[in-house]
């Protein structure tokens, strides 16, 4: 039987390949999508939510929720440099040779059920069963455990797309951009007990997509591998300028292939804790994954990846 699944996520490029990943894997059963800002504004967030499934054609779709617009203390910091104005590579401003928009508006399917509750209520029907995979920043996730910490606890685990332990960060020296955004929410998350699951940039820069692999599959014609060359467009650009690769980092679809297949990645358990107050460190994942001296073990961090077997994956999936 499928994985129950939910996947929390504030939509920008990457959070886009994640959801194909996800609806194109029948180990796992979508129950929800929930947005979160982060990458983008939640307005846009949850537009490019609807994107990526139009692009699929999912039916029926999982139930789409708005979730929380700003972290619990830090002011919004998004990534428009990154994923561009949408948040999803501008492909909402692509035009084909008739000068129609290629992704137009898409019609929004929206629960009349906040995020947070609907996360709650999944967990109340489904205890000791659901995933909770996050993508974003940890708002929503917070927010639902400080509603009913117990009920958190019936999670099954949540696996977490964040932190950067044993590398440098990618939004300061020493930090990764979802916990930096609310590494309040992070702490949060990392003190209430639920089995947890990092999947940090230590392991998500071992997952790359070439440039040359997205346009040899967009270039059979196929509606998904053409929706990843023109929302990666921008994004490998970006990698290409300061990261010096041609391609880009596949850091949230390897949080789903985590719930996929967790045997991808080698995982050691520590103690992870955030840094909330510090003047250069706001947002540092602290943990030493070198012994368990530094307290009781809360999570197990990817430190390894198969990374053969994770681009085959995500190629048949997604691109083929």
């Amino acid at each position: 039987m499928p994985g129950r699944v939910i996947l929390d996520t504030d939509t920008g490029v990457d959070d886009a390949l994640a959801i194909l990943l996800a609806m194109r894997s029948p180990e796992l059963r979508i129950e929800a999508i929930t947005g979160v800002c982060g990458n983008t504004p939640l307005e846009h967030c949850m537009r490019n939510i609807h994107i990526t499934l139009d692009v699929l054609d999912a039916a029926p779709p999982p139930e789409v929720a708005r979730g929380e617009d700003r972290p619990l203390v830090r002011e919004l910091a998004f990534a428009g440099d990154i994923h561009g104005n949408d948040g999803l590579g501008d492909v909402t401003r692509l035009e084909d040779a008739k000068g129609a928009r290629v992704y137009p508006d898409p019609v929004q399917r929206v629960s009349p059920v906040h995020a947070v509750d609907l996360i709650l209520e999944r967990i109340e029907r489904y205890p000791d069963e659901l995933i909770l995979v996050a993508v974003g920043p940890l708002t929503n996730v917070a927010r639902a455990i400080m509603r009913d910490a117990d009920r958190m606890r019936r999670l099954r685990e949540i696996i977490i797309m964040g932190g950067a332990f044993e590398t440098g960060g990618n939004v300061s020296p020493v930090a990764e951009f979802n916990i930096h955004a609310d590494p309040h929410a992070a702490q949060i998350v990392c003190d209430a007990g639920i089995p947890l699951v990092f999947v940090p940039l230590d392991a998500t820069r071992q997952a790359f997509l070439d440039a040359k692999t997205i346009d040899r599959y967009a270039g059979k014609g196929g509606a998904r591998a053409a929706f990843v060359r023109d929302c990666t467009a921008r994004y490998v650009a970006f990698h290409r300028r300061n990261r010096g690769v041609n391609g880009c980092f596949l850091h949230d679809p390897l949080a789903v292939a985590v719930a996929v297949r967790e045997d991808l990645v080698t995982t050691v358990p520590a103690r992870v804790d955030v840094e909330i107050a510090g003047d250069l460190t706001t947002g540092m994942t602290v943990a030493d994954l070198r012994s368990q001296r530094w307290g009781e073990p809360n999570a197990r961090v990817c430190t390894a990846l198969d990374v053969q077997a994770f681009t085959r994956l995500f190629e048949e999936r997604v691109l083929a």
